[in-house]
């Protein structure tokens, strides 16, 4: 199957690597010409093309828009000669799926808000599907982004927040990570080392969550003997307001 993505950024970079990385062989981009994109697709053997009519030639099975929002309907429109059968998922943030559908008015749409971790195969992506996606067709983008990472279907109006906890949120969490990192050099650790447990430790805790869909507040639980340690840091990051700090970090990235 082979799966373009049109606009190889910071995103369409990412999801392009954790497409390789999945086994995925018959990848092909389209960006304009631009010596980073070049290199990069060069160094990973992905096929490069730079207007949308060379894209529309090469007969994708599934079209990811990664390009900027604004001109991400414009684009749209370049592509609308593209096969019917030809799958088209938006990543476009505040794109809807109304305005790309009257862009692709005879293609199966989607739209999608990801984080940079699918380049590890290990994103976070909100997904929406359009009204006219057959079942086979829903199956299809599925089990193509589930290579990517954790695919969390939701209606579309919750896409945005999707984007702000899972697309910002990261940062947020390399702020949290980096100050551990600190905490833990203040106590003698080496750097590197305490790089290396902060980042293991968050991925454990990640994977312990989704693995037994437990509430936060109950994983917690389990941590927070009476009278021990962890119940003291906890009552430490109460008192100079981590949760609060925590939420408006969400408040503030939504707009809020």
């Amino acid at each position: 199957m082979k799966i373009a993505i049109a606009g190889a950024g910071n995103m369409g970079s990412a999801i392009l690597t954790g497409l390789k990385a999945a086994g995925q062989t018959e990848l092909l981009a389209l960006n304009p010409v631009n010596p980073r994109v070049s290199e990069f697709a060069t160094a990973n053997q992905i096929e490069l093309v730079h207007t949308p009519t060379d894209l529309i030639a090469k007969h994708p099975a599934v079209v990811i828009l990664t390009t900027p929002a604004p001109i991400t309907l414009d684009v749209a429109r370049q592509l609308a000669d593209l096969p019917a059968d030809t799958l088209l998922i938006s990543a476009a943030a505040g794109v809807k799926l109304a305005d790309l559908q009257a862009a692709l008015p005879n293609h199966g749409l989607a739209a999608m808000i990801p984080n940079t971790p699918v380049a590890v195969n290990a994103g976070t992506i909100g997904l929406a599907l359009g009204s006219t996606l057959t079942a086979a067709q829903t199956t299809t983008i599925t089990e193509l982004l589930d290579q990517l990472g954790d695919v969390i279907k939701v209606k579309e109006a919750d896409l945005d927040i999707i984007g702000v906890v899972g697309g910002c949120g990261p940062a947020f969490v390399d702020v949290l990570m980096d100050a551990f990192a600190d905490a833990a050099v203040k106590h003698g650790l080496n750097r590197q080392t305490a790089y290396q447990v902060v980042a293991s430790m968050v991925k454990g805790s990640g994977s312990l969550a989704t693995a037994t869909g437990m509430a936060p507040a109950l994983l917690r639980d389990q941590v927070t003997s009476p009278g021990g340690t962890t119940i003291q840091g906890v009552s430490a990051l109460e008192a100079h307001g981590f949760r609060g700090a925590a939420i408006a970090a969400i408040d503030a990235a939504a707009g809020k």
